[in-house]
């Protein structure tokens, strides 16, 4: 009996003896199978187009200095070092750190820029080029599901006064142990036998680096075995440098919002809002300090607590021997100097990156996205970006004062008329909120936004219409299919009898609008609204000629974009290219370009455009951008609910929205509520105007702007409009001049007294 007891325990321990081998195998599988590939899931960073420098750009000093602010520039007296910059009167020296673009590098140089007129006068580069790019703002990062997010970092790459006081205090015997440390085990079991549980760790680097990598942060006896034994594993197959590389890249140290900020090298851009490598022993140490407890210690939040734990940090140092007394006596003095914490979140600009996401998943899957560290090169542009929002939230501000402006809210969106390239986007009145996008997401009603679509069907039928084709604003009734009678009303209630094609639009009223709307067709108007680039369906009933058609701003900029491109089809566009973490280009997005209209036609449509910024809706342009030519449509919906602009200059288009969620009243019309939103962009970054260079089709002729009837130039009531080579007016009203106007002056006069 006793013998078979015996054969039982024998063959339990040899089960037990197999059963903990191969766990220790698998433990060994699972380290080297992971730790020897790719260790982590690396987010996409996101940067915005670069900021061209050469002579004569249209960039001012302060266009400049905010840009290198956005980018993490330190601003000093003297320039030394990469990532600095200095400002002088009418220049700006500045050290770009260099970066690799997917067309090629660019160096670390000290860059001397000078400024004249708000644009850049001279360049002084160490390489004596005179075209030089700047380092592109990082304007966000693609997360995987878990939401970490690291900079990957070598150890060569660290000061080594980090190294040495992270060592020194996270695990002094680092260097001397195999994973575990013995001596810190006894200490350890002494202090929670006294406490009856585990209430403290023994954990060295190597340990914190296991659970942090593969287990729960659990304070279970179980959990604590695997970590060691998989300590020692770790120890047995890899050196301390590259447990101390990945230990640096793994490390919790902080939380912006659902980003976990993971390791070193993304902390210091983080906290500080510049490289690892230029950071100050205090800051080194502050660093250090957040590996206890990020939340505990966040320096925003517990300045006090950070600061005295700091100075712990370095008085530990100096006891350990890996920090000289005086450098540590001189940081414990310093006062915690910390980046700004809102330029330290990628959130900055999450209505953009809402648009990246989209146009990037139709060629990569999300998983490629969020874990194979690949740099997104996009238009975005955040000077413009700045302003945009600026002015917004601005007249967000301004109208919430009133009784109807509470709840407001709007968006923006902006392009470059020439390639379709998306620049800027606010998604609502807080820019920051990376929740619903209005800009891409919010269908609203567009109003007389429509509009163009709809003379531009006119304009395309040559041998019926013309700008000078009279046609009735006096009332109009339409029967519908379901019996209800539609009788649209103009904004101001009156009636103007006949009046000019272009006047119609210019002055946007809805009576002549819709009765030429009923001629052509609706479904001729929706067809132009598809090739203009409105992808939606669209049901053909009347109210459609007066905008009765859910579009959201995205899409109403993808329509204008066709028509500030001069009737050229082109795709809006945010991303550039696409670049591997081994810098090689995965993808490129040239501009794709068709002709959908003929140039002819839309030239006389923008003639009439241009006519409602200076005479019609949108007259309010001449004071805000004097002298300055752009064409443009307001729309105002029903009871004011939606207040809208379009517009483009010779280099920009942009669309803006006013109005609140809920669809109540705004109190705003299209000129006084989104154009003054639009005219600021316009006015800070708008550098060309419409060029009015008539295609070889077109003729200019003088009509008389009551009948359309030609005209000679002298006639008081004369003005000029194209038309199609061909089709000019063969009528033409003949004006006295000289001593017949003297003797009509007298006739007048004399009939007057009878």
């Amino acid at each position: 009996m006793a013998l078979s007891r015996k054969k039982l325990l024998v063959s339990f321990l040899i089960l037990l003896t197999t059963l903990l081998c191969a766990w220790i195998v698998y433990l060994d599988i699972t380290i080297r199978s992971t730790f020897e590939g790719k260790k982590w899931s690396i987010p996409a960073t996101v940067y915005a187009r670069a900021l061209e420098l050469y002579p004569d750009a249209p960039i001012s000093q302060q266009d400049l200095i905010t840009e290198l602010t956005l980018s993490g520039y330190r601003f000093v007296e003297k320039v030394t070092k990469p990532g600095q910059a200095s400002i002088n009167k009418g220049s700006v020296v500045v050290y770009s750190p260099g970066f690799r673009f997917p067309d090629g590098n660019e160096p670390a140089q000290r860059i001397s820029i000078h400024f004249s007129d708000d644009k850049i006068h001279a360049l002084e580069a160490e390489n004596g080029q005179s075209l030089l790019r700047l380092p592109p703002v990082i304007i966000g990062g693609i997360y995987p599901t878990h939401n970490e997010d690291r900079l990957l970092i070598k150890l060569d790459e660290l000061p080594q006064s980090l190294l040495s006081m992270l060592v020194a205090v996270e695990d002094s015997e680092f260097y001397d142990h195999y994973g575990i440390s013995l001596r810190g085990i006894a200490r350890a079991v002494i202090a929670n036998i006294k406490g009856g549980g585990i209430s403290q760790g023994a954990s060295t680097l190597t340990q914190q680096l296991v659970k942090n990598f593969y287990l729960s942060a659990d304070k279970t006896f179980s959990r604590k075995a695997q970590e060691a034994i998989m300590s020692i594993l770790l120890e047995f197959h890899f050196s301390k440098e590259e447990i101390l590389e990945a230990y640096m890249n793994e490390i919790y140290l902080g939380q912006d919002g659902p980003r976990a900020i993971h390791g070193f090298g993304l902390a210091s851009q983080y906290y500080f809002r510049k490289p690892i490598t230029q950071l100050s022993l205090e800051q080194q140490a502050m660093l250090v300090t957040l590996v206890r407890g990020a939340s505990y210690y966040n320096p925003w939040r517990h300045p006090e607590r950070v600061k005295k734990r700091r100075n712990l940090v370095l008085d530990i140092s100096v006891r350990e021997g890996q920090l000289d007394p005086e450098l540590a006596k001189i940081a414990q003095q310093s006062p915690l100097i910390l980046g700004d914490k809102a330029k330290a979140s990628r959130k900055r600009y999450p209505a953009y990156l809402d648009l990246v996401r989209r146009q990037l998943q139709r060629d990569y899957d999300s998983s490629v996205l969020a874990s194979d560290g690949l740099n997104i090169f996009t238009h975005f542009d955040p000077l413009v970006q700045t302003t945009a929002e600026n002015s917004l939230t601005s007249k967000v501000a301004q109208q919430q004062k009133t009784t109807r402006g509470k709840n407001l809210q709007g968006a923006v969106v902006v392009t470059r008329p020439n390639t379709g390239a998306v620049i800027a986007i606010v998604g609502g009145s807080n820019a920051r909120y990376a929740g619903f996008n209005r800009a891409l997401d919010a269908k609203r009603q567009v109003g007389s936004l429509i509009k163009p679509a709809l003379f531009l069907s006119a304009l395309t039928q040559h041998e019926n219409y013309n700008l000078a084709t009279l046609i009735s604003d006096e009332e109009y009734q339409l029967m519908q299919d379901n019996g209800q009678l539609w009788e649209p009303e103009n904004f101001d209630k009156q009636h103007h009898g006949d009046v000019l094609l272009y006047q119609a639009l210019a002055n946007s009223y809805n009576v002549s609008t819709a009765r030429l709307g009923n001629t052509l067709g609706i479904n001729n108007v929706i067809n132009t609204l598809h090739k203009l680039g409105i992808e939606q369906e669209i049901q053909a009933l009347p109210s459609v000629a007066l905008g009765a058609v859910p579009l959201s701003v995205f899409d109403v900029a993808q329509m204008y974009q066709t028509l500030a491109a001069d009737g050229f089809y082109t795709p809006l566009l945010s991303i550039s290219a696409v670049v591997d973490a081994q810098g090689e280009t995965l993808s490129s997005y040239p501009v794709v370009i068709e002709q959908r209209f003929k140039t002819e036609d839309i030239y006389m449509l923008n003639h009439a455009l241009q006519a409602v910024t200076h005479e019609g809706t949108g007259k309010a342009l001449r004071r805000l951008l004097p002298e300055f030519s752009v064409a443009g449509k307001t729309g105002t919906t029903n009871d004011l609910r939606d207040s809208w602009f379009a517009g483009f200059s010779g280099d920009m288009m942009a669309v803006v929205w006013l109005g609140k969620d809920d669809n109540s009243n705004s109190g705003l019309t299209g000129s006084s509520g989104a154009l003054p939103v639009w005219a600021s962009v316009f006015k800070e970054h708008a550098k060309l105007p419409i060029q009015n260079i008539p295609p070889e089709t077109i003729t200019i002729s003088w009509v008389d702007k009551t009948t359309g009837v030609g005209s000679q130039e002298s006639c008081d009531n004369a003005i000029p409009l194209p038309f199609i080579k061909g089709l000019e007016p063969d009528v033409e009203i003949r004006c006295s001049k000289g001593v017949d106007k003297v003797i009509d002056w007298f006739r007048d006069i004399l009939n007057t007294q009878q």
